[in-house]
């Protein structure tokens, strides 16, 4: 089975929403794209919430890393690096990396923040560290894509982010929106190429 794993955290939607925007550009080019969430970490405890989410995308299990053909790695910004809840869950990856499961596999990142100096570019970074020590194959969006030279909201060549604004309520921008599905579109003709 092939497909693009889009796995993420969002705590506000926007997050969410550029991970369907990102199966959208997968879908476009002919690869199935499965969406994918993580549950959130208690700051009391490890306790994780329930085993099913109350709405959204289903928690993500080691058989979708396992088995997909790339993936694209989203989160909101916390403080310049991803969110606890994704970093708690590729933490407990070491057993795919000690088998090399995702080696050789594309994958991209993406990130959401609230302002447009809080960290996007180093989110973005700190989130392909774990994925290099997989031996995945890190994208990226090239300026080829029109929209990183007039966005005047989120868009890096690291990965496509979003500015939601200080209350996390702005939509994704048109710009936003199609720098999403490139990544997806790009991740799709990638894990196409290598298969």
């Amino acid at each position: 089975m092939s497909y693009l794993l889009v796995l993420y955290y969002s705590r506000y939607g926007a997050t969410a929403e550029m991970a369907r925007q990102i199966a959208r550009g997968s879908e476009e080019a002919g690869l199935e794209a499965r969406l994918r969430t993580v549950p959130a970490v208690s700051a009391v405890c490890e306790a994780l919430e329930d085993s099913i989410p109350d709405s959204g995308a289903p928690y993500v299990e080691e058989a979708d890393l396992q088995h997909c053909a790339g993936l694209a790695l989203g989160s909101p910004t916390r403080f310049g690096n991803m969110a606890a809840s994704l970093k708690y869950f590729l933490d407990g990856s070491s057993r795919l990396w000690l088998s090399g499961a995702l080696a050789g596999k594309p994958a991209g990142v993406f990130t959401s923040t609230s302002s447009m100096h809080g960290g996007q570019e180093s989110t973005l970074l700190s989130m392909m560290l774990p994925l290099l020590h997989h031996g995945m194959l890190i994208s990226g969006l090239p300026y080829s894509e029109p929209e990183l030279m007039t966005t005047r909201s989120g868009g890096t060549p690291y990965g496509p982010s979003h500015f939601a604004g200080t209350d996390s309520k702005l939509p994704l921008s048109d710009e936003e929106k199609k720098l999403c599905q490139a990544l997806g579109r790009r991740l799709a003709g990638v894990a196409s190429r290598l298969a």
